[in-house]
């Protein structure tokens, strides 16, 4: 048999044995993963989220939220999933399914849509990657191709020694399902939107949006015919041109603005600084009243689950983090006892009580770091830096003034920040994006008032038009 054919015939033999129906499209698709483990990847990941990011604590939000998407998703090809449709706490603008029902929309996203209609419309795309079960599929695709690479290495050394180049070939070749889920998502959440009496308009609305965020935030990247999304701008077209070929009395949809944007009403808007914010490069906490110091020009980025430093050189890094809820010397314990951790006995001088040196071996090298547990405001907390193994000494008076720098919080002014907020206004008269930026000013500049209200900063918006503004949200300076 030729050495080609000796590669094929083990995959195909998985590939045939995995095909099923796909339930939302009708046609075969790759899966080797069931039903059920489907169902418990989406559940565990749902814990990963609601840990990670967090929910956002409103009722009023997930219950309209839940609202909208839920009938959507029971009226969908897989109605006994055990669905679930929140909103997050993360002002990244995003929205994201799970495998086997769990549906996530970012508060970020929701400030940017502008109706009912325009949240159904994200909603349902990604109600229609669950109901193809497109996470799967690419799942069983991903397996299969590590499973091609395995193969074809202990069968042929020309493979094997050029394993790498060839993974990266297979991801090229998987990138043309990503486009092709993203359009099918589309026509999926299109479909779920009339069938549950939504504007279907408003879908080109919610892409032409996504696409000014995105020139917005300078996102470039990959340019779009090796995205996995396709380009914003042919979403917008097919979008319309599903719209105009649906053939229905559009008189009778739902828009549902009003009721929207009455949601979003006081709604924090951008990053909440009660989860923390820079003021140089001292880091201040007001929900948890603490502040510790990095070292003066190091990178510093606060993240949801961990606030980090790196050195100038990108060879240190220092980072503090929740450790969950287990008492300090427990928590140093286990993280002592990981599997590739080793511990110095060397007790660090200067640190607090409680921190310890240890060694790591990673794909980089050795690395060499310290940290400490301890306990602040009923949490425990983890303070960690680490470097190559051989520079540890030379970093250790840079480690430790940060260690010992932590401390309460007290400035009265930084504890009692507050983020910015969605205001709604009715207007009295027809202005421009520009002169209602005069009349009714917000802590953002005119050309992001324009894109959390879907025009352009030239636009007029006639009287009687509900506009978002936002206020609030200046952090006090020291």
């Amino acid at each position: 048999m030729a050495p080609g054919l000796r590669v094929l015939l083990p995959l195909l033999l998985v590939a045939m044995t995995a095909c099923v129906r796909n339930p939302a499209t009708g046609k075969r698709m790759l899966a080797l993963v069931s039903n059920d483990e489907e169902i418990a990847l989406g559940k565990q990941g749902a814990l990963d989220v609601r840990q990670s990011i967090g929910l956002l604590d409103d009722k009023k939000v997930q219950d309209y939220v839940a609202a909208v998407g839920l009938p959507m998703a029971r009226r969908s090809e897989r109605p006994d999933l055990p669905w679930t449709v929140q909103a997050v706490d993360d002002p990244v603008v995003n929205a994201f399914a799970l495998p086997g029902g769990p549906v996530f929309v970012t508060r970020g996203l929701l400030t940017h849509l502008n109706s009912e209609a325009e949240l159904a419309s994200v909603l349902g795309h990604e109600i229609g990657h669950i109901t193809a079960r497109h996470s799967v599929e690419q799942l069983s695709q991903a397996q299969l191709a590590q499973l091609g690479l395995v193969v074809g290495s202990v069968i042929s050394e020309d493979i094997a020694k050029y394993g790498g180049l060839a993974a990266a070939g297979l991801q090229l070749l998987f990138l043309k399902y990503g486009r092709d889920d993203e359009r099918q998502a589309d026509e999926l959440g299109f479909r779920y939107m009339l069938g549950s009496g939504y504007d279907v308009r408003e879908a080109a609305d919610v892409f032409s949006t996504l696409g000014r965020v995105s020139e917005s935030a300078g996102a470039g990247g990959l340019p779009s015919w090796l995205s996995t999304h396709p380009d914003p701008g042919e979403r917008v077209e097919a979008a319309r041109a599903r719209a105009a070929k649906a053939h229905v009395d559009v008189s009778r949809l739902k828009e549902g603005r009003e009721e929207y944007l009455a949601m979003l009403q006081g709604m924090a808007y951008g990053e909440d600084p009660r989860q923390g914010f820079f003021r140089g490069n001292v880091f201040l906490h007001p929900g948890l009243r603490f502040q510790l110091t990095f070292p003066q020009g190091w990178k510093t980025a606060n993240q949801t689950q961990a606030v980090l430093a790196g050195s100038p050189k990108e060879d240190a890094i220092i980072g503090l983090a929740p450790a969950g809820n287990v008492a300090p010397e427990a928590a140093l314990r286990q993280f002592l006892s990981q599997q590739g951790i080793q511990p110095i006995n060397a007790a660090p001088e200067g640190y607090p009580a409680g921190s310890a040196y240890f060694q790591a071996q990673t794909e980089q090298g050795a690395i060499g770091g310290v940290t400490t547990f301890f306990t602040h405001a009923g949490t425990t907390l983890q303070l960690l830096a680490y470097t190559a193994a051989g520079q540890l000494a030379s970093y250790d008076d840079t480690f430790r003034a940060t260690f010992r720098s932590f401390g309460e919080l007290t400035d009265p002014a930084a504890l009692a920040v507050q983020p910015a907020r969605i205001e709604l206004v009715k207007l009295d008269a027809a202005m421009t994006v520009k002169q209602f930026q005069e009349r009714y000013p917000s802590t953002i500049p005119v050309e992001e008032v324009a894109l959390i209200n879907g025009v352009k900063p030239e636009d007029t918006l006639p009287a009687g038009h509900t506009v978002k503004r936002v206020t609030g949200g200046v952090k006090p300076s020291p």
